[in-house]
């Protein structure tokens, strides 16, 4: 078993019905309704239990930290919302993470594209083209220093998403 876990997650699908609404204020649609408890389900299936849950403060990716910490038993009303995280880059997920308090163990955090897919492939050189809406990705790090995953690679990497048929992460490492 890892030091540090990180669970990462892309919002669920957003609606587009409302073209003149701001980016930041763009809700769930449908599909990301119904694609959030799946995920969820799954989570709490694999004993996904975080000790801390960020999200970036789009409405899209709040709905959707609500839905899956329901799925996970995770109290909604301790999900922090975080401004930086709405359309991290690189680097700035790398500040982030460093700055997590190293008494958490696991933590999960709600992010957008193209952040969260060039931080796996970017940072931690892993095999995953794109983090579709929805999608998981579940890191494992040896040590107790969240500056050190930063840096470091995962010694455990796997990889889920809606429409993997098979309900089980893909394993990238």
């Amino acid at each position: 078993m890892s030091d540090k876990q990180l669970i990462l997650i892309r919002h669920a699908k957003s609606s587009w019905d409302d073209i003149g609404l701001d980016d930041h204020e763009r809700p769930l649609n449908d599909r990301g309704e119904r694609n959030g408890p799946v995920m969820g389900h799954r989570l709490m299936k694999l004993g996904v239990n975080p000790d801390k849950v960020f999200t970036s403060s789009a409405v899209r990716a709040e709905r959707t930290a609500q839905i899956i910490c329901e799925e996970i038993k995770f109290p909604k009303e301790h999900i922090t919302l975080k401004n930086v995280l709405y359309h991290a880059d690189v680097s700035t997920w790398s500040e982030f993470i460093s700055g997590l308090d190293d008494s958490w163990r696991a933590v999960m955090i709600f992010g957008h594209n193209p952040g969260l897919t060039e931080l796996a492939t970017s940072m931690w050189q892993l095999s995953v083209r794109n983090v579709p809406t929805c999608g998981v990705l579940l890191l494992g790090f040896e040590g107790n220093s969240w500056k050190r995953v930063s840096f470091g690679k995962p010694v455990t990497a796997c990889f889920d998403y809606p429409k993997n048929k098979s309900g089980l992460p893909e394993v990238l490492r």
